[in-house]
């Protein structure tokens, strides 16, 4: 993708996707790096890399479509601090994304997967916390939210059992950013259910990856 001018779109097509991504050759400038995981309809992260031009963004999406819709709305507020993916969100983080290179990760109301038979799908587990310690640069947030009160206790249960993380609270600037899906629901008195964890500064939690696997 050309990065001078106006792009035709901001989906990005790696050349490879056996080769974690070089962010510097993704955007204009180098900048922080947030991602977010399953962007869904695209409502959440287009107004937040709007208000954030100082960060660059990457947005993580499975379903064409609503990739797609979230290209338009990008591309409409000629957003050059946001590229996308369409891939599953489970490979982009453990394969593509370079260690230590992550300031914050989004994670919104991923797929409960509700049947006991099916949990074994989520995207949140005690696997997850240990990509996501080593894709974090020290200091680096996961933000989590869910309207699933199962999800939910499995996912602090599972970052809460990671030494490499602490709780820390999700800021009210980013409280105040909802999805339109969230705010659908909360109008039907549906609560959100939120968490954030800081990957702590003192090094790599035990039993992370060893660096090229």
């Amino acid at each position: 993708m050309a990065l001078s001018g106006s792009p035709l779109t901001l989906i990005h097509r790696p050349a490879s996707i056996t080769e974690r991504l070089n962010i510097a050759t993704l955007f204009p400038m180098a900048q922080p790096l947030e991602v977010e995981l399953g962007s869904g309809d695209g409502s959440f992260l287009a107004q937040y890399a709007a208000r954030h031009s100082k960060h660059n963004f990457i947005g993580v999406e499975r379903l064409h479509g609503r990739l797609r819709k979230l290209d338009r709305k990008g591309l409409r507020a000629g957003l050059k601090n946001l590229r996308l993916l369409r891939i599953e969100a489970s490979y982009v983080i453990e394969y593509l994304l370079p260690y230590d290179s992550v300031r914050a990760l989004h994670v919104y109301f991923p797929d409960p997967w509700p049947k006991r038979k099916h949990r074994k799908n989520r995207l949140v587990n005690d696997h997850f916390t240990r990509v996501c310690c080593r894709t974090l640069e020290p200091g680096g947030i996961v933000h989590l939210r869910t309207d699933d009160t199962d999800y939910f206790t499995h996912m602090t249960a599972a970052f809460g059992a990671n030494p490499g993380f602490c709780a820390v609270a999700m800021p009210e600037e980013l409280i105040a950013i909802v999805t339109d899906f969230e705010r659908e629901f909360n109008k039907q008195g549906v609560v959100t259910l939120r968490a954030a964890y800081q990957r702590e500064y003192s090094g790599r939690v035990a039993g992370s990856f060893q660096q090229g696997i």
